[in-house]
């Protein structure tokens, strides 16, 4: 246990110039968990940190803990595959899988493999914010890295543009996260996306920074007429890169007292590991 001690506390060495880092990855290793021991954490870290230092990954790892968090936290007994929309490389693709494996779930990752699709979105100076064809990832690339570092079977990749692929997509969604760096792309993804998750399910958005997103997400008439419901909560929106919602569970959708405390103790269980 020492040993194990020891190497939990190089990693949080490692980002110690991130606060949020810190905070993640000390509430992830060292609160009790119903699934996973303190070396199966710990494990889970050391891979995530590794993966980072041989793909590139333009993400901090708060934000990938954060939806592994979410994963482990589905409750045992609920549908729902887990959803990845942009992967670039496949390095979060491979830290999710290996959450994915570990709850016995679907990694359904969809991605165009050729980087950016064509757009006219312009940031504040006047230029493309993400030009065509950037922030790519070969299929061959993403699938080479899952196998190496990852847990392939339980991964099923879906190539091409989202408002190609996403249509003709109906399973139902227990986990989804996005990562799309175009509004339009967003815009995609919560109108197929959002009414595919499973009530009690979690959607995360890695592009809560940008201006055009930020807006997307505020709007009601965007919400009710394009997805078909109330905008929901939205933990983070304008104060945080990544953003959360959590499907909101209808009353009538418990059958008796016995299900009302089984959501219950599963809101209770992710509460305690996203903390």
């Amino acid at each position: 246990m020492k040993n194990q001690i020891r190497k939990a506390l190089l990693y949080l060495n490692q980002c110690r110039k991130q606060p949020n880092e810190v905070s993640t990855v000390m509430s992830f290793l060292f609160k009790r968990h119903q699934l996973l021991s303190f070396s199966e954490r710990l494990s889970i870290t050391r891979q995530i940190y590794r993966i980072s230092a041989l793909v590139p990954c333009p993400h901090l790892q708060h934000e990938i803990l954060s939806f592994i968090n979410a994963i482990l936290a589905i409750p045992p007994t609920g549908n729902g595959c887990i959803v990845e929309a942009g992967c670039y490389k496949g390095g979060s693709t491979a830290k999710f899988s290996l959450a994915a494996s570990l709850v016995g779930r679907k990694l359904v990752v969809f991605d165009s493999f050729s980087g950016i699709p064509p757009n006219n979105e312009i940031d504040p100076d006047g230029e493309l914010w993400h030009e065509p064809g950037s922030w790519c990832g070969t299929r061959d690339e993403v699938e080479r890295n899952i196998k190496r570092f990852g847990v392939w079977p339980c991964t099923q990749l879906v190539e091409g543009f989202f408002e190609e692929t996403l249509p003709h997509f109906s399973e139902p969604v227990a986990a989804a996260y996005v990562d799309v760096d175009l509004v339009s792309s967003t815009r995609t993804c919560l109108r197929y996306l959002f009414p595919l998750l499973v009530p009690g399910g979690v959607l995360l958005s890695h592009d809560g920074h940008l201006p055009d997103v930020i807006q997307l997400y505020d709007d009601d008439d965007f919400w009710e007429n394009e997805v078909g419901c109330k905008k929901p909560v939205i933990e983070g929106l304008g104060t945080r890169k990544l953003l959360k919602i959590k499907k909101r569970v209808p009353v009538q959708n418990f059958r008796s007292d016995c299900d009302l405390i089984t959501f219950a103790r599963a809101c209770e269980l992710d509460r305690q590991i996203g903390s």
